[in-house]
């Protein structure tokens, strides 16, 4: 079991790499913060197996909503973008003012069209 820490190691390794292929100009940010959110909206459903209540879960269930072990482990549970966009905002600095951030799947945080993040 990770701890929460660890995984936003994870994610600063990530952006490290997508900033070395991108670069770190204005368009290099904004392509690995755009990578970084749709890999989030994927990541939020992960269920550190200290919380799980049994093992194993099934293929079919939904992950139980939960209250993490500390402040980063919930927001990184989140299933709302905004909440993404803040763990991006920790890791690539504060987004530009007109930033729209839409999840390209169907799953569950899709729940509006698009969802504004206010820097």
């Amino acid at each position: 079991d990770i701890s929460a820490s660890e995984r936003l190691d994870m994610l600063r390794g990530f952006v490290r790499f997508g900033l070395e292929h991108w670069g770190t100009d204005t368009l290099g940010v904004a392509r690995t913060r755009n990578f970084l959110l749709e890999w989030l909206s994927f990541l939020h459903r992960y269920v550190p197996v200290g919380l799980l209540e049994r093992l194993p879960c099934r293929i079919n269930e939904r992950p139980p909503t939960y209250f993490g072990r500390n402040d980063l482990e919930t927001l990184m549970a989140s299933s709302m973008a905004s909440d993404w966009v803040k763990i991006s905002e920790m890791l690539l600095g504060p987004v530009p003012a007109d930033f729209h951030f839409t999840p390209k799947h169907k799953a569950n945080a899709a729940a509006s069209a698009a969802i504004t993040a206010e820097g």
